[in-house]
């Protein structure tokens, strides 16, 4: 029980960690996107954003995986699991006024 508990532990628990490493750069992505109407300089804001996003989530990896590729496929799904649920959350849902119907 003890060397499952040491051996799968780890393991399990990268998942919420990849959640929240999707949570993170999935929002920053849509802060990014969401302030370029507005900013004066919107190369600068896309390149400095996805450096920095590419950079964190690349090193938090890194960090999370401690060399096993097992823990970074887990650490992935929550990732992908964090964008689809952002993905749906930010979809814009049209309302019945919004939908046209063609005879």
């Amino acid at each position: 029980m003890n060397l499952l508990i040491r051996t799968l532990l780890p393991d399990l628990f990268v998942f919420p960690l990849g959640f929240v490493l999707g949570i993170f750069y999935f929002s920053c992505l849509w802060f990014t996107v969401q302030h370029l109407p507005r900013t004066q300089h919107p190369v600068l804001l896309i390149v400095g954003s996805g450096a920095a996003r590419l950079t964190v989530a690349l090193l938090a990896f890194y960090f999370i995986i401690g060399g096993h590729w097992e823990r970074l496929m887990i650490a992935l799904l929550g990732f992908l699991l964090a964008r689809t649920l952002l993905i749906a959350r930010w979809r814009p849902h049209a309302s019945g006024s919004d939908l046209i119907l063609e005879d």
